[in-house]
């Protein structure tokens, strides 16, 4: 961690310091909110959760070598302590404070879907040039992004930082602690739609963090949405748009995949063209690799680079992995579940040879229109002919309800129902995609089906 005392600490939170004032001047080396990652000379922000209460273990911390705590009360060992109304809100805070410390290259990320992926790929092809500091895993929220970045450290050159939201008001938060200098948005999708309402909502929300960029900064967008075509210009500049829209400045052709685990593909930008593969399958793999690409170029690498860079990247968590077990090949996609996203995992499994199975699962936080857009995921399933649709999940009913007179589809209410029946359903070969929202716990298929 670059230089930063507890005294900084204490004037970033707007706290009260409670304990022997010599601990003031001590620099710190890490500032966590998990007590199982405690450092000697740490600060531990101690969180009130809705199953564990951080200020319990602010006694073992302190012994572990904690040098004081940030705490909404008092610990009981009344250990040094930085007292605050809000602990999230003094991480924010204090975040913001850090970040001020770092005169490199902030590139914030967001998007409806793919944001993970797309920053993931541009840190594997910065990477390639420079000391690249990312997000990891999808640390992404209002107590995530404080956490990102103080992983800072002096030996980094560029940061990349994820960013998600599901409300107005929220990206603003968070871009003004990170204050990009290059905002990247994948597109704007039907997500969180009980809060932002409709596409206008979602766009409204997650361009707020155009409010924040650095006033010589650079915006990046996908020219394959509507949404985000709209706009012409962003503090009196033109963005870069990248996708498969030939009028994107960073498009791509001569896409193939293997059906396996990798798509080659030409990248073409201001009149030049190199050819490219990610280990992964879509076509909306290879737009996030634009979006690299294009992000790449602005900081100066070249088309080498950029390749090998691209060629680095591996999919992160349950994200459109490929799993092949002696029957099955199985396309691992139940990390989460929009009707965007779930539209271009059927693309992908439309594109392998031989049976290919759907298996399915609600998709959260919707809102009013949840109903039609279940609907819409049968009729696309429809359009791919998929061979079986498999439906979980009481909002999926619609789906099998829309595809059901067209292709072969089964539909379970839970997912202990639906596995009782998945031996039975699936055949040595089968292709098989599993998607569903987080909560729906479809990683229990992904186990159950790779021991089939």
């Amino acid at each position: 961690m670059k230089s930063f005392t507890v005294n900084e600490v204490l004037e970033a939170s707007g706290g009260q310091f409670f304990g022997e004032k010599d601990i003031l001047g001590r620099e710190i080396s890490h500032i966590t909110t998990d007590s199982r990652k405690i450092k000697k000379d740490c600060i531990f922000a101690a969180i009130e959760g809705e199953r564990v209460d951080g200020h319990n273990f602010i006694p073992r911390c302190i012994e572990l070598g904690t040098l004081c705590s940030i705490c909404e009360k008092t610990p009981t060992d009344n250990s040094p302590h930085i007292l605050v109304k809000s602990t999230k809100e003094a991480l924010i805070k204090i975040a913001a404070a850090y970040r001020q410390k770092f005169d490199i290259p902030f590139i914030g990320i967001s998007g409806s879907v793919g944001k993970t992926t797309t920053k993931e790929m541009i840190a594997a092809v910065l990477s390639e040039k420079y000391s690249v500091m990312k997000t990891q895993g999808n640390f992404n929220n209002d107590l995530g992004v404080p956490i990102t970045l103080f992983t800072l450290e002096d030996s980094h050159e560029i940061a990349v930082v994820e960013m998600g939201i599901s409300d107005f008001g929220e990206m603003s938060l968070l871009a003004s602690m990170v204050r990009p200098d290059v905002c990247v948005l994948t597109n704007v999708g039907s997500c969180h739609l009980e809060n932002l309402k409709d596409l206008d909502g979602v766009k409204k929300a997650k361009t707020e963090m155009f409010d924040f960029i650095n006033g010589e900064g650079k915006v990046f967008l996908s020219g394959d949405d509507a949404k985000l075509r709209e706009i012409e210009a962003v503090n009196g500049k033109a963005p870069v748009f990248f996708g498969l829209d030939e009028n994107s400045e960073y498009t791509a052709k001569n896409i193939k995949s293997n059906n396996s685990d990798r798509t080659d593909f030409t990248i073409c930008y201001g009149g030049n063209e190199f050819d490219a593969y990610v280990c992964a399958l879509g076509k909306h793999m290879v737009t996030n690799a634009l979006c690299a690409t294009a992000v790449a170029k602005h900081f100066g690498l070249t088309d080498e680079e950029i390749a090998r860079g691209l060629a680095s990247y591996k999919p992160a968590g349950s994200r459109q992995n490929i799993i092949k077990t002696p029957n099955l090949t199985i396309i691992d996609d139940c990390y989460n579940a929009n009707p965007v996203s779930m539209k271009a995992s059927m693309d992908t499994l439309a594109g392998f040879e031989g049976r290919r199975v759907a298996i399915v699962g609600d998709m959260k936080e919707l809102g009013e229109n949840e109903a039609e857009l279940h609907r819409e995921i049968g009729r696309f399933a429809v359009e791919k002919n998929l061979d079986l649709l498999i439906c979980v999940g009481p909002l999926s009913l619609d789906i099998y309800k829309e595809a059901r007179p067209h292709i072969d589809c089964e539909w379970f209410e839970t997912l202990e129902e639906a596995k009782l029946e998945l031996y039975e359903m699936l055949t040595i070969g089968d292709t098989v995609l599993v998607k569903a929202s987080h909560s729906m716990k479809f990683d229990e298929i992904v186990e159950y089906i790779k021991e089939l």
